[in-house]
């Protein structure tokens, strides 16, 4: 069972008992990411996450970091396109400590010139380690080309040159904008005393302040046809092919769900077995959504020798016109359904999933669906539901192109490949 507090401040704290674990997992959720910024400071919403794990006015970045290994907790962050979520995961009688410790962080961090200067050498050693995965690249490569113009397409760790030129002036301020407690959510699951653990957050956030809400001046982006590609001496090729998605909370992501599942979203799934079991011409091949507050994408990934990318496409491609013109068969539907289903439970058994699942939904959407509205939007998804969003996300007139590898004879490759996916 899910509640919902709303501090005086404005700070939301969504809590879930679960009385029969021995873990307590607590997130502290900002929306603030990379969708937040500009080409002049790429890559602060990232940064300003290490730089809260640098030092506070009382502990140093080795105190932090023992205060939760020292009573076997995990202690950590992650930045998205859309959010930073600072995360503690601990015995549920050490709780008090992780709020203690996280408290300590989001308001009395440093922010010295000199840890932001060390910093910036880490992050931009965690750039070029992203730089040499191709396979990570290409996905970003393929945001840049379908979001081309807009604040989504910019890279969640940034880029090196515009960190170089970050002062502690920018950060602080930045810091100070999107880190509100109109702007941020507590989440809380697991075994613990909801009165308790209330009356510390009191303690800890109640005299958080800011002046005033951010605006949310989002727009969604506009999808056409384009085509990117990165040269880099590897063996393989890496190819993403992407289409316009769904956003958050709408019905039509479940039916979209259930396509992916049949399409690529599993070793059973049409792509894997067309294109890997019976061609043998990749060594990996999915496909998945990615779904933000007001649009998405749907990505197809493939890992494949640079001589077979036209022919890869083309199976590809000819696999989403047998689709959208054959449909989808019942029992692939009922099968994928029941995939998605258990997935879904399965990923519920780890107090850490259903911190991230409730705090992520209330920051971005302003409320929580339980496991059961979930699963019964699942079982409620029609035939013409799949039909309808089969014709929605197939659509060859927003397909993007990236890929990331060493090809021979480049500008007529693709000149291919525009003729094979981008097709009216």
């Amino acid at each position: 069972m899910y509640n919902k507090h709303i501090l005086s401040n404005g700070l939301r704290v969504v809590t879930e008992y679960i009385p029969y674990v021995k873990s307590v997992s607590i997130g502290i959720w900002v929306e603030s990411g990379s969708r937040k910024e500009n080409e002049t400071n790429n890559g602060i919403s990232h940064f300003i996450e290490h730089m809260l794990f640098k030092g506070t006015k009382t502990r140093n970045a080795r105190e932090i970091a023992e205060s939760i290994d020292s009573v076997g907790g995990q202690l950590n962050a992650f930045t998205t396109k859309e959010c930073t979520c600072f995360y503690a995961k601990v015995l549920d009688n050490h709780l008090p400590i992780a709020i203690d410790i996280l408290a300590d962080m989001l308001f009395n961090s440093k922010f010295s010139e000199e840890d932001i200067e060390k910093e910036k050498n880490v992050v931009i050693e965690e750039i070029n380690m992203y730089e040499d995965s191709p396979e990570d690249l290409v996905h970003d490569l393929l945001s840049q080309t379908i979001y081309d113009g807009h604040s989504l397409a910019l890279p969640i760790l940034g880029k090196a040159e515009v960190l170089k030129e970050l002062t502690q002036k920018d950060i602080i301020k930045y810091f100070q904008k999107h880190y509100t407690p109109h702007n941020t959510v507590i989440s809380i699951a697991g075994n613990f005393n909801e009165d308790k653990i209330m009356q510390l957050i009191e303690k800890y956030f109640s005299k958080w302040n800011s002046e005033k809400p951010v605006e949310n001046t989002l727009k969604p982006p506009i999808l056409y046809q384009r085509l990117i590609n990165k040269r880099k001496i590897t063996e393989q090729l890496h190819l993403c092919i992407g289409m316009e998605g769904i956003a958050q909370d709408r019905d039509e992501l479940y039916s979209l769900l259930i396509l992916n599942n049949v399409f690529g979203g599993s070793m059973s799934s049409r792509l894997f077995q067309k294109i890997r079991e019976e061609k043998g011409l990749v060594y990996s091949i999915y496909s998945y959504p990615s779904s933000y507050k007001d649009t998405g994408i749907f990505t197809i990934y493939a890992g494949l020798n640079p001589n077979q990318i036209t022919n890869v496409s083309r199976l590809i491609i000819n696999e989403i016109k047998d689709i959208k013109v054959n449909k989808l068969r019942k029992e692939e539907i009922k099968k994928a359904k029941e995939q998605l289903k258990g997935n879904f439970i399965l990923g519920l058994e780890s107090t850490s999933s259903r911190m991230s699942s409730i705090g992520k939904s209330e920051l971005l959407l302003g409320k929580i669906h339980s496991p059961k509205e979930i699963i019964n939007r699942i079982d409620s998804i029609t035939y013409d539901d799949i039909n309808n969003i089969i014709q929605k996300v197939f659509d060859f007139k927003k397909l993007n192109l990236a890929f990331v590898g060493n090809i021979e004879n480049e500008e007529s490759v693709k000149k291919r490949l525009k003729n094979i996916c981008f097709q009216k």
